[in-house]
């Protein structure tokens, strides 16, 4: 069944079934088998029956043409032509089935430039000029007047004659008229759909366009910020060396003269130590990269000057702390310091004029919760896609915690932050 569904998707299925639909009303409303060869005037049972053997032979070419439209366009649309002439040429009136014509322009105005289209419309209306042209009877003269009388059924006088043929000549060009409009209509349908799908190509591939720059942009951001991580936790990795050989210089100057300092310094060069390599194994394992440069970081405890840089700037912050606060790993202090730093940088930013701040620092046993939160206006095309937010994720992602941002319900936006304190050292 999903084959077979699949391949009713197919367009030669389709077109086959549209050429079998065309083929089946025409059958069924215009009844060939009763018009075929009368309209020629032709009472001979034979020669109906060639007609008929012709009309048929020529609907065939048509439905060929539209099942075969979309890989053949213009050699099927030359069979569709030649159908109609036969169909004409044979005094059998338009059917059902001469719509294949129309279908076959409409399907070259989709496939080709316009001005190919054009020049195809052209030469169809040349085509049907000519046959109203064939078409059409000349004025009779008076030897034709002489022929006719009374009783014989045709007109008797020469104006009545004139009357007649004026007649039929109005009646080939108001037809000519109609198929022109209807032939100009397939086109204009044709092109449009043409100059359409040419729009909106375009505009996929703009989407398209935009997707990559929006992904390589994220990527290159992701890299920068990792970047700047790592080399963050390698400044800590290097401050916690230096306490580690200040411990050791000091421990063996006391070695000899007291031993009780001696151990203080050793058991804090082991936590160092330990702190320092757990931070290292973190770096390698999720960055993979490092660098020479050493900068002392700041952490929770210049949090005071960095809120009193917020107030100056012009957007009051206060600061609660719940729990009691401890000594944290340097890694987990220094990410805590920055996710403060960019949320307040966003909401000065982002939030407008006159928004308050909020930070609030709530210590547990095995973790340090942070929250962020303004009264001002959100960030709405900051959710998901910033490169602060991004970085703030990407900062708590390499501690092993948890982050989420987003409007607030009743407005504003909040930052939250938890970074396990446990375990770290080991």
């Amino acid at each position: 069944m999903t084959d077979l569904r699949a391949w009713s998707r197919l367009p030669m299925p389709q077109d086959a079934a549209l050429a079998a639909v065309l083929l089946a009303i025409c059958v069924l409303v215009n009844d060939p088998n009763a018009i075929v060869g009368k309209t020629a005037g032709t009472p001979v049972v034979g020669g109906q029956a060639v007609q008929l053997a012709l009309w048929w032979g020529a609907t065939a070419l048509a439905a060929v043409g539209v099942t075969l439209r979309r890989r053949r366009p213009m050699p099927m649309l030359a069979f569709c032509v030649l159908s109609a002439v036969v169909h004409v040429a044979k005094a059998a009136p338009l059917m059902i089935i001469d719509l294949s014509l129309l279908v076959l322009l409409y399907t070259v105005a989709t496939r080709y430039e316009r001005a190919v289209s054009l020049a195809v419309l052209a030469c169809l209306l040349l085509v049907a000029s000519g046959w109203s042209l064939y078409d059409a009877r000349p004025i009779p003269g008076p030897s034709d007047v002489l022929s006719t009388g009374p009783g014989l059924d045709t007109p008797s006088t020469p104006k009545e004659v004139m009357r007649v043929h004026r007649s039929a000549s109005a009646d080939t060009w108001s037809g000519l008229s109609v198929l022109g409009s209807v032939l100009v209509a397939s086109w204009a349908i044709g092109s449009g759909a043409r100059s359409r799908r040419a729009y909106l190509d375009e505009l996929h591939a703009h989407a398209r366009d935009l997707e990559r720059e929006r992904d390589q942009q994220a990527a290159l951001a992701v890299a920068a910020e990792r970047g700047r991580i790592s080399r963050e936790l390698h400044d800590v990795v290097a401050h916690g060396l230096s306490l580690m050989v200040i411990q050791a210089q000091g421990g063996a100057a006391a070695l000899d003269n007291n031993p009780t300092d001696t151990r203080v310094a050793l058991e804090a060069i082991v936590n160092t130590g330990r702190g320092s390599l757990a931070d290292m194994r973190r770096v390698l394992t999720a960055v993979g990269e490092v660098d020479d440069a050493w900068h002392p970081q700041p952490g929770l405890a210049h949090l005071s000057a960095l809120l009193a840089q917020v107030n100056r700037a012009g957007t009051p912050v206060r600061l609660r702390v719940e729990g009691s606060p401890a000594a944290l790993p340097s890694a987990v202090d220094l990410s805590a310091y920055r996710i403060v730093q960019e949320a307040l940088t966003n909401t000065m930013k982002h939030a407008g004029t006159g928004a308050t701040a909020s930070v609030v620092l709530n210590y547990h046993d095995a973790e340090i919760g942070i929250e962020i939160s303004d009264n001002g206006h959100g960030r709405a095309g900051d959710i998901g896609g910033g490169n602060g937010l991004r970085g703030m994720r990407e900062r708590v992602k390499l501690l092993g915690g948890t982050f989420a941002a987003g409007p607030e319900p009743r407005g504003g936006f909040a930052v939250r932050a938890a970074l396990p304190i446990q375990g770290h050292a080991a």
